[in-house]
């Protein structure tokens, strides 16, 4: 599958890497269950739904397929990242570190983000299918469907299995209970741990299970919740690149 690469970084992406939620443009073309949407994700990041159920209740709650035009749209309005996130993806990239999308986002947002060169483009991307488009040359090498959050596991474990890649070369990053069963996974391993804008909702899943997270980078939502965005668009993705190469070496 993929033999070039000595390490890897298996991360999420939204609210972790992005300020976006994964049902944004939904609710950029339909604001009116935007409350309904928002009430979904806190639900199922916080595990007390699936990511299966939310989809269902979702998909209920759409009158037609999303285009892609209706993505793109939602696309040139609202695209962003945090500070230096592209930039660490291609110093990643230039250093020989595979950097994989990793996450309960949407194939077909990832799809158009590619095709429009808004991000550099990663090998890898694990992500849900609910919405997915025609493959096109900008797609992604390996794209693998993401049904539950505990695929986020199964991804990172069938790219790593196919690269040989030691457990003191992974780098798991995520920000919400999500995220929790990634993390378990790579406690178990002895990959990296980082906590990426960390919610309440991953800490405590880390402290029951007896996870340690190793960084915490970013704001810290842990005992207050309500976000600061100003604050988070201050932080610097690039200056994880030190701590990258500390953990996986030269």
């Amino acid at each position: 599958m993929i033999n070039r690469y000595k390490a890897i970084i298996s991360t999420d992406w939204n609210e972790c890497l992005a300020p976006c939620r994964p049902f944004d443009f939904i609710a950029f073309y339909l604001p009116q269950i935007k409350p309904q949407l928002n009430s979904i994700f806190r639900r199922y990041t916080g595990n007390q739904i699936t990511l299966g159920q939310a989809v269902g209740q979702i998909r209920k709650l759409l009158p037609d397929p999303v285009k892609p035009e209706q993505m793109d749209a939602y696309l040139d309005e609202a695209f962003t990242t945090y500070p230096g996130v592209s930039d660490l993806i291609e110093w990643c990239l230039s250093h020989n570190i595979l950097f994989m999308i990793n996450t309960t986002g949407i194939i077909g947002y990832f799809q158009r983000v590619f095709a429009k060169g808004l991000l550099p483009r990663v090998p890898v991307v694990s992500a849900h299918p609910m919405v997915r488009f025609a493959a096109c040359s900008s797609d992604p090498q390996y794209i693998f469907d993401l049904f539950e959050t505990g695929d986020k596991a199964k991804s990172s474990k069938a790219v790593i299995r196919s690269m040989d890649i030691p457990a003191d070369k992974i780098i798991v990053i995520g920000d919400s209970g999500g995220d929790g069963p990634h993390f378990e996974w790579g406690s178990k391993i002895g990959a990296f741990l980082i906590g990426s804008m960390t919610k309440a909702t991953l800490d405590d899943y880390c402290r029951i299970k007896n996870i340690k997270i190793n960084l915490r980078f970013g704001l810290d939502y842990t005992k207050d919740d309500k976000k600061d965005a100003k604050k988070e668009m201050q932080v610097n993705f690039m200056d994880l690149a030190a701590t990258i190469e500390e953990v996986v070496g030269n």
